[in-house]
């Protein structure tokens, strides 16, 4: 019990710093002369900014929390609660920018929150192996990069609005999925064979390189499309795939039977809440406070400067 209750403090502290890096480093780039945003002259600004340094703490220490959380607990168990970043990233935006959350936002945040505790407390995954056989890798990297590139070009084939946003948030999403496996074995590895170990274990270098490439696609789908092709599925891939790979890669056993049935109550209860929050106009001016609503509603990002 001590030992799910620290992955959990863990997962929930590294959720909430996420949310406050993601505020941060969107307040710091509002203080950036528009002409810069694609320049060198953005990197220079932004070093100098404290604000931004502050951000770049909170994804520091959100990373930290994570590979914490994810040597403690069951990858099916602890990544589904960075669903939570979400309505936090809400209510840190919300102070941050000076935006007032509407009735419809609070609800859906405390639909969030309790559709999750429910499916998680339900399904309550268990046991599972502390670390993957090699072999296994090959199939389950096949299988989600195969799917994952398939999104990807599906995204970039079609026009900036919903349909490119979601696929290459969807791809992003399946690539921190992955990475969230990788550092749980890579935290195996450090734990039970030492630094030197971890530091010449191939896992150290893949969730290096794939979580990356994901924070990229995740940039690219941002600029792809509006909010509500996005985030929900950024959201909703994230846990979805990690809660597959911990049941099929590490074993971790959910509840069945009738354990399904409030699961899935909680799941309609979740997702009425990620896809409501998603069409507020508080979360769009909130996460990109630099848009016009109707952008961030409904119309892709355009360049600006």
């Amino acid at each position: 019990m001590v030992t799910i209750a620290l992955s959990i403090m863990f997962a929930l502290l590294a959720a909430a710093s996420n949310a406050l890096g993601t505020v941060l480093q969107r307040r710091a780039a509002l203080t950036v002369p528009a002409s810069r945003s694609l320049r060198l002259g953005l990197i220079r600004d932004l070093v100098h900014t404290p604000v931004w340094f502050g951000g770049m703490l909170g994804v520091v220490f959100a990373a930290l929390f994570q590979a914490l959380a994810l040597a403690t607990g069951s990858l099916a168990a602890v990544q589904p609660i960075f669903i939570l970043e979400l309505p936090l990233a809400l209510v840190i935006g919300g102070m941050v920018f000076h935006v007032g959350l509407s009735r419809k936002a609070w609800l859906c945040v405390v639909c969030i929150v309790a559709g999750l505790a429910l499916v998680l407390l339900s399904l309550a995954p268990t046991g599972g192996r502390e670390q993957v056989p090699g072999i296994w890798w090959l199939p389950a990297l096949a299988v989600t990069g195969g799917i994952g590139a398939a999104l990807v070009l599906t995204g970039l084939r079609r026009p900036a609005g919903l349909m490119r946003a979601a696929s290459l948030a969807a791809a992003a999403a399946i690539g921190n999925a992955v990475t969230a496996a990788l550092v749980k074995s890579a935290m195996n590895i450090l734990s039970a064979q030492g630094a030197v170990a971890f530091f010449t274990a191939w896992q150290t270098y893949g969730f290096a390189a794939v979580g990356a490439f994901s924070l990229f696609l995740l940039g690219v789908a941002m600029q792809g499309g509006p909010l509500i092709g996005s985030q929900p599925a950024l959201t909703l891939g994230d846990a979805s795939v990690s809660f597959c790979l911990g049941v099929t890669l590490y074993g971790e056993q959910p509840r069945a039977g009738f354990w399904l049935v409030p699961a899935l109550m909680g799941l309609g209860v979740l997702l009425y809440g990620i896809l409501g929050l998603s069409h507020t106009r508080c979360l769009a001016q909130c996460l990109d406070p630099s848009r016009d609503e109707s952008d961030a509603m409904g119309q892709p990002a355009t360049a600006r400067g």
